[in-house]
Parts: C-alpha cells; structure tokens; sequence
C-alpha cells in the first residue's frame, strides 16, 4: 500500500471511523486546523480596518533638515500643501478668476485648513508667464488617511466651482499618493492573474501531486492575511506605508514555498524507506524543522537589521517582512503537520505528470549530482567562472545614484504624472524645485537684505525671495523661498543645497524642499547603512556558526552573498536607472536615479532568500558530513538531494515576482524583477556552482571550529550508500 512518499513493506491496517474520531493524534491535528480556519476568518475580518489605516507615504528620512525646516514653516503660517490644484484655461484672466473661484469654494470645506491662489504678477512662481496655467496649493486637515480619502471630494468641489472654459486637475504628495495605491492594486492583481497559473504548474511538478501543491498555497495565505491585522496594529504607532503589504506577501509566499517544499520532501524521503508517517513527521522536524526555526531567525534578522536605517518606508517594508516570516515559521511547523496527518496517503493525489514522473520529491536529482560531481572535480575553474560572472553582473552598482519615488513612478497617462509634466514644463520655477529656507531668531532684520543678496549668488539659484513671515511659538522667524534652475535630484541640485545651507545666516537656518529631502535622505541611509551591515553580518555569522558548529561556513556564506547581491543589483541598476531593456518589463519613464528604500527592500529581501537557500543547503550537506566525514561525497550529496527543491522554489518565487513586471508602476516593477532575479542567480548559479566549488576548495576546513576537538574518525557509510554506490547514481 502506497504511504506519503513510497510503498511500504506491507499493507497498513485501516482504522475505522470511530477508531479515527478517537486517535488523539488526529484529534489535535483537527483542533490545530480548525484553530488555523478560525484565525484566518478573524483575521480576514480585521483586513479592511488594517488596510485603512496604512499610509503612501514615507519615503523621505525622519529626523532630516529638511524635516525640521517643514516644522517650522508651518509653524510660522507656512504650510507644505498636501494637494496641489492645476487651474488651466485659454484666456488668463478666466484663468485668474477660476483660481479665486476655487480658492474661495473651498474656504468652508472641513477637509480643508487652507487654500491660496498666486498673485496676478507674471513673475509669481505660481503662475506662468502666459496666465494659462495657475497653481491652488490646498494644505488639507486629517491625518495621512483622512486626506487621502477627502482628496476626491475636494477636487470634486473645485471644478464643480471653475467657471466654463476652466479645467481643474490635482497634483501634489496626497493624489499622487493616491494613484500610486490604486496602480498598485490594479498591477498586483493583474501580476497574480499571470503568475497564478504558471506557479501552481511549478509548484504541482516540484511537490508531486495537485494536493500537495495546495499546500504551500495554504500556507501562504494563512501566513499573509494574519500578517495584514499586525501591519494595521503598528500602523497605530509607527508610520506605515501601503508596500507593507506587498512585503509581506512577497516575504510570506516565499518563505511559505520554501518551508512547505523542503519539510514535506524531507517527509516523503522518510516514509519512501519504509517509516511510518509519525516517525516521518518525528525525523523531519528533528533536520527541516530545525533549518526552518534557524532560516526564520536569520530571515527576522535580516529584516531587523533593516530598522537601523532611519527611513519610515524601509521600516515598515522591514517590519512587514519579519512579521510573515515568523509567521510563516510558525504555521509551516503546526499547521503543515497536522495538514499531513489529516490527508495521509491522499496528499500524492491527482498527479497530471505521473506517467512521465522519473523522481518523487525528496529524491536525489541525477542532473545536479552531475553537476556537482563536475564541479567538485574542477573547483577553481568552476568557482572562477562563475565568479567572474557575478563581479560583470554586479559592475553597474559602482554607478547607482538615488532619488525618491514621485508621480514618474506613474505611467505617463495617469493624472498625477500628466499634470506634474504641464507644470514642470511651463512654471519657471516648479515647486519642486523650490528650497524653503527658514531662519529663525533673527535679531537684526536688517541682515535679510544681505542675505537675501548672499542666497542670489549661490549658483543655479534662480532668485531668492521672502516667502511669509510670521510668529513661532518662542521667537521670531522668516521663511524665505529660493527657486533653484535645475531638477532636484541632479548632482548640480545638491552642490546647490550645500552652498544654500553654507552661506553665513543671521539667526538659525534649516533648508527644506525636494531637494533637501532627496539629499538629507540619501546622507541618512549612507550614515545608517554601515552599522546595518555590521549588524546584520554580526547576527547572520553567530546564526549560521550555532546551526552548523563551524567558524568558516558562516563566513564563506556571507562572502558568497554579496557576490550574489550584488549580481542582482548591478542588474537592477542597468536595467531601471540607465533604462537599458525597457520592452522587457513592459516600459517605464527613467528617472536617472532609483529609490533606495524600495532598492534596499529589495537587497534585503533578495538576503533573506539567499540565506533561507544557504541554510537548507548547508544543513544537508552537514548532515551528510556527520554521517559519512567526506567532504566532497558530503557536498555532492547535500548538493543532489536539495539543489532541484532550490530550484523549484526560486522558480516558484521568480514567477510570482516577475509578474509584477506587468504592472504600471516602476516601483512594483524594480522589486518585482530585481527579487526575480536575485532568487534565480542564487538557486542556479551560486547554489549549483559557486558553493559546491568553494566547499571543494576548503575541505575539511568548512567545519572548522576553535571550540570543538578534531572529529574523530567518521563512521562507515552504509553499504548503499558506498562510495561506488554513488559514481553508479551519478553514470546512469
């Protein structure tokens, strides 16, 4: 009679029903189901609430210059607008009057704290030289949700008071935001239409059986949708965006495959020698298990190590993702089991590819045994080769340069973008290219004029003008305005800022604006980003030395990663930043810089799959090392039995991530193929080549480790397990 993964040596005796209601065993695996049934519901219910409460925002350094310069200009009456109203028409004086007429509509709306109109000068920044174009800056009241939600019904209010001729159109942080949410969930869904299909084709060949393959599934979800209800819950406290979401679901789904996929091959390797299902499910947590609570510790580190990083985006992204992933820990080592023992013998049914099926899950692959065997006989060509891959990969990462995420992340033919391009292109000065220059505890106002004269001569500075003035709350202050001549992220933007914030002031200046944020944020990360790396290399060394009792194992794992990072990122850069390949991934506007919070999500996530695929593999091959004491028969080994679940799983992972290629936003589109990428180049190139071939350097000294005595002699393999056993495997 066929068990979970082979035939026994006989017939299994059938319980009854009654026999079956009273085994305890199955008694607790309906109670864990039912418990996991009724946390999704609960947790499906929460969804909406959690959904709401998250913001789009956050890409922009906490704790910044630029932040303090908003601070205190909104202090002192000069608020940011959160929306930003394009008044349009043919004639400027009907454009003039429109703008008023919006203005002075919504003076009583409560989603609004005020609303401004330009002056009827031509050189109002404003207002453009012909009149046909006039700004209404909105600042709007709420929190980031509220205004989001409000944003309609204000626009809305506005044309409804344009007179005729006058078209009324919204730009501005709060509408881009909100067309960034709604591209978002548009392209996510259509990538999970294209992806469904072709992952669960990947997922029913890797785990044998169409049931089987549901399982991963299972998990999956359960894992995302308790994920959801946490995000909303730090969403009280923290600043938390939208992407969370998406991290969670991309963090959670490939975690959930790679747990699902190497717990049961590790199940049906068992009981296809003969064991019963409990003593299966015994010796699997006793190896999978154990590399599952280590890969979910060192995933969780990697993400922690993240919060270091002072950008809320990244933070929350981070958050995200070490939530599904202890979840995902979590429900693959409860719920899994007792999905098992409730299905039994028809978890191997309904198998489309039985007839062609050459190998079940679990067992050795012919084709990386082969490759291993060819690898481990030439380790330095192979190692080499493959290095020298890696490094012309990771080459474009010396040019990356860094921005923030704005309406160009939007197709060209969304509102936001289309607006923000008329704006650009016809304001001499756009408000992004403003700096808000605020000085407070100015004792002397006659220094302002010298100042003002000091700011004109700072190059690519169009003019500099007093923008309001006002009262803080414990001394005088001015804001002043400074229209720059170039685009805020460009080099010569920030060599601007820096000689702005260098002239001699007379009291305390902060210096806001676009272009401050893009710089301040950019000096944050790059401050913040060695003790991260230090951090995150300190965890995943102590993590990875405790699971396979060696020094050396650990830091080869590191050095290999950040040949494999960087592959992917030097990919991601020469694709996205220089626009090279845009028909691939179905075109996007180049902005000549990347986000690096959404690029160093992606680094992070890419980390996590790497050392989720770097535990499984080293815990194989150390398991066979302790069984036999041959280092290469042990890598070959590790390698035959573990390298194809790698590979379904990355193919899994790549598929689903790849998809978001199809969407209409360049960030989806940057995290969806950068993690593509990542996942594949690690389970093929340096999984399949370059570990094999630097364990086969090293040697023994792979397990090396001050703290222990030398092994002792190892054991004699068992008969079929010999040595000739294996070059006859490795010949058929």
């Amino acid at each position: 009679m066929e068990t979970v993964g082979g035939k026994t040596g006989g017939p299994r005796p059938r319980r009854s029903r009654r026999q079956g209601a009273r085994d305890p065993v199955l008694r607790g695996a309906r109670l864990v189901v039912a418990g996991a049934l009724l946390a999704l519901v609960c947790a499906g219910l929460l969804v909406p609430g959690a959904l709401a409460a998250l913001d789009t925002g956050g890409a922009a350094a906490a704790g910044t210059e630029a932040g303090r310069a908003v601070e205190r200009a909104e202090r002192l009456g000069v608020a940011a607008p959160d929306l930003v109203l394009v008044v349009t028409g043919r004639e400027p004086s009907s454009v003039a009057a429109g703008a008023r007429a919006v203005a002075g509509s919504l003076a009583g709306d409560p989603a609004v704290r005020r609303a401004w109109t330009a002056g009827d000068s031509p050189a109002d920044p404003a207002r453009s030289p012909d009149g046909t174009l006039q700004l209404v800056p909105v600042r709007m009241t709420g929190d980031a949700t509220g205004r989001k939600e409000a944003a309609p019904g204000v626009l809305a209010a506005a044309r409804a008071a344009a007179p005729q001729g006058v078209r009324v159109e919204a730009s501005g942080p709060v509408w881009a935001g909100r067309e960034l949410g709604a591209a978002s969930a548009a392209g996510l869904a259509r990538a999970e239409l294209i992806a469904a299909p072709l992952v669960f084709a990947v997922l029913v060949f890797a785990y044998g059986s169409v049931v089987s393959a549901l399982l991963p599934v299972a998990v999956a979800v359960l894992t995302v949708v308790c994920s959801i209800p946490v995000i909303g819950l730090l969403a009280r406290f923290f600043e938390v965006s939208s992407f969370a979401v998406n991290a969670a679901a991309a963090v959670g789904f490939g975690l959930a495959v790679d747990y699902t996929l190497f717990l049961l091959a590790r199940v049906k390797e068992h009981t296809g020698r003969g064991e019963d299902l409990e003593s299966a499910l015994a010796a699997a947590r006793r190896s999978s298990g154990r590399s599952i609570v280590f890969s979910a510790a060192a995933v969780a580190c990697c993400m922690a190590c993240a919060l270091v990083v002072p950008v809320p985006l990244l933070r929350a992204l981070a958050l995200a993702g070490a939530t599904a992933t202890v979840l995902a820990a979590v429900v693959a080592l409860t719920v899994l089991p007792s999905c098992l023992r409730l299905l039994g013998d028809r978890v191997d049914r309904f198998d489309p590819l039985r007839r062609w099926r050459r190998a079940r899950t679990g067992d050795d692959s012919r084709f990386w045994r082969r490759t291993s065997l060819a690898v481990t006989a030439r380790p330095w060509l192979a190692g080499s080769l493959a290095t020298l891959v890696l490094v012309v990969l990771a080459a474009p990462v010396a040019q990356a340069r860094f921005g923030l995420s704005d309406e160009r992340s939007l197709p060209a033919s969304a509102q936001a973008a289309r607006t923000q391009a008329r704006v650009d292109a016809e304001l001499a000065a756009p408000p992004e290219r403003m700096l808000t220059v605020v000085l407070t505890g100015v004792d002397r106002p006659g220094a302002m004029g010298p100042y003002l004269d000091r700011l004109r001569g700072v190059g690519d500075v169009r003019w500099a003008r007093p923008a309001a003035t006002g009262r803080g709350e414990r001394a005088g202050g001015v804001v002043l305005a400074v229209a720059l001549d170039v685009a805020p992220d460009s080099d010569r933007a920030r060599e601007a800022l820096d000689a702005v914030r260098a002239v001699p002031a007379p009291g305390e200046v902060a210096v806001g604006g676009r272009a401050a944020e893009i710089a301040d944020t950019n000096a944050a990360v790059r401050e913040a980003l060695p003790r991260c790396l230090l951090l995150l290399a300190a965890a995943l060394t102590l993590l990875l030395g405790y699971f396979t009792r060696s020094w050396i194992a650990p830091l080869k794992a590191l050095a290999v990663a950040v040949l494999s990072l960087g592959a992917s990122i030097g990919a991601v850069v020469w694709m996205f930043q220089e626009g090279r390949m845009r028909w691939l991934v179905g075109g996007f506007t180049v902005t000549g810089t990347l986000d690096a919070s959404l690029l160093l999500f992606t680094l992070f996530v890419a980390l996590a799959l790497s050392v989720d695929y770097e535990v499984f593999l080293l815990g194989r091959i150390r398991e066979e090392f302790d069984r036999c004491g041959d280092n290469r028969r042990s890598v070959v080994d590790g390698i035959a039995r573990t390298a194809r679940l790698l590979t379904s799983a990355a193919a899994a992972v790549a598929i689903s991530t790849a998809a978001m290629a199809s969407a209409q936003v360049t960030t989806l589109k940057l995290i969806g193929v950068g993690i593509a990428l990542a996942a594949v180049v690690d389970a093929v190139l340096v999984r399949g080549v370059l570990v094999p071939a630097v364990m086969a350097v090293l040697g023994p000294a792979n397990w090396w480790s001050p703290y222990r005595s030398p092994r002792p002699g190892a054991p004699a393999a068992p008969p079929e397990r010999e040595p000739a056993a294996t070059a006859q495997a490795a010949s058929r």
